[in-house]
């Protein structure tokens, strides 16, 4: 069954490419034909798995990047079918019949609730997790129970894991993982970090003993420097450690190297952070990860601006509580005046839960600067009702389709920002690039 697998998998994908279509059905035969076929595939080289709430396609394909650039022919998932059937795809329709891997190296993101399919069944060299939030509740659950999904799967892992040391959810991992060795990254505190924190946190208490979590500091939500009140629970030593943080010039330090990031925020920093620790891990040079970080190509909707001869356009995807408050952050730190369009679906894809509005602080962007929020989407009044009991002041318009939220947008002088759900998001961006001309 294996041969008629790979096979059928193949000739599934070469007719979905011939029709213009992608995605993960492949996967999905070949699955229903053998739902082993994972555990039958012959790899060489590193096999790297990347999960996370939020920066794990980022991350994933950064590490691809300086895998390709330090010479390894890497196959990847980067279009991001990080389910169990696309990730089969990606795999056998880059393996030979007989279940050999062409590739020196993978890299494959997985979804966080996938995990407990992939990891056990193939080869994983190292296991990168960058942070756990809460998302997608109606999904994921609560976020005690997707970790406890990863745990079970830890204790007969023999890789390595590479952990945010910062993260007092991702550390935990390291106590189920009792046959790997565990490398840790995160960073210093630095200008931006804060002693207290109104944000969404979920690291409040010990995952050890149940007692409360005390921070010497915090860099966004539950990410900073922890010790535990009661046990010896607390922030590890950091095999890779970011200093000299400056979100100006978008730039900071590892081992003594200077490099600069290619996204925006102190969130994305630690993208750069799981990056350089798979490099150390790895003995990539530093003159590769700083080409990687220098030509890292912008993902559509993270901080994506348009611009032509009339305005100015910055598009930005939102998920979930913490990563929308590091959107609303960098939005906030932009003085100029503004028009401020949302798109809010509550899809499968998106959640239909869409209560975590109410855990992000829109209210960092209800300043003078702010003409006018303007909201779209499935529960577009949904979200024009908590703009208006966030106490904003100017005018909030709610438009039926986003072709009209967005024409609305552009009606005026201001800089645009649009942000938008996961659904929201490409539709969205092709209406922006049809309204700007482009």
């Amino acid at each position: 069954m294996q041969t008629l697998a790979i096979c059928a998998a193949k000739i599934s994908s070469l007719f979905l490419k011939c029709i213009g279509r992608g995605g993960s059905l492949p996967g999905s035969i070949a699955l229903k034909l053998d739902h082993e076929i994972l555990n039958k595939l012959d790899f060489t080289g590193p096999v790297i798995l990347v999960t996370g709430t939020n920066g794990k396609t980022s991350t994933a394909n950064m590490i691809a990047d300086c895998l390709a650039h330090a010479g390894y022919h890497v196959i990847s998932n980067r279009k991001g079918d990080n389910l169990k059937a696309g990730i089969t795809t990606t795999l056998l329709t880059n393996a030979s019949l007989s279940g050999r891997i062409h590739a020196t190296a993978c890299v494959l993101e997985v979804d966080e609730l996938n995990v407990r399919h992939i990891l056990p069944f193939i080869p994983v060299t190292c296991f990168v997790v960058n942070n756990f939030f809460r998302d997608q509740l109606d999904r994921a659950r609560e976020m005690e129970q997707l970790i406890e999904t990863i745990e079970d799967v830890l204790p007969n892992y023999r890789g390595d894991l590479i952990l945010n040391g910062n993260d007092p959810n991702v550390v935990r991992l390291a106590q189920k993982a009792v046959n790997s060795h565990v490398y840790y990254f995160g960073m210093e505190k630095n200008k931006y970090s804060l002693k207290n924190t109104s944000e969404a946190s979920e690291g409040k208490f010990c995952p050890e003993c149940g007692h409360k979590l005390n921070y010497s500091f915090y860099q966004y939500s539950h990410i900073g420097k922890f010790h535990c009140s009661h046990c010896d629970f607390q922030t590890p030593e950091l095999y890779v450690e970011l200093k000299n943080i400056d979100l100006n010039k978008q730039s900071f330090t590892c081992d003594g190297h200077t490099f600069r990031q290619p996204y925006h925020g102190l969130y994305s920093m630690y993208n750069c952070a799981a990056v350089c620790a798979v490099c150390k891990y790895l003995n990539i040079k530093t003159d590769v990860i700083e080409y990687v970080f220098s030509h890292a190509p912008q993902p559509a909707g993270r901080n994506e601006s348009f611009n032509n001869y009339n305005h100015t356009c910055i598009l930005n995807l939102v998920k979930n509580p913490t990563g929308a408050n590091e959107v609303m952050k960098v939005i906030e730190t932009d003085l100029e005046n503004k028009t401020i369009c949302i798109v809010l679906n509550d899809r499968e894809q998106d959640g239909t839960d869409v209560s975590w509005i109410y855990d992000t602080f829109f209210e960092k962007i209800m300043n003078k600067q702010t003409k006018r929020i303007i909201c779209t989407g499935t529960r577009g009044y949904d979200m024009a009702l908590r703009i208006e009991y966030g106490g904003y002041q100017g005018d909030i318009e709610v438009y039926d389709t986003m072709e009209q939220a967005v024409s609305k947008s552009f009606s005026f002088p201001e800089k645009v920002y649009v942000i938008a759900t996961y659904t929201a998001l490409l539709p969205v961006r092709h209406v922006i690039v049809k309204e700007m001309g482009l």
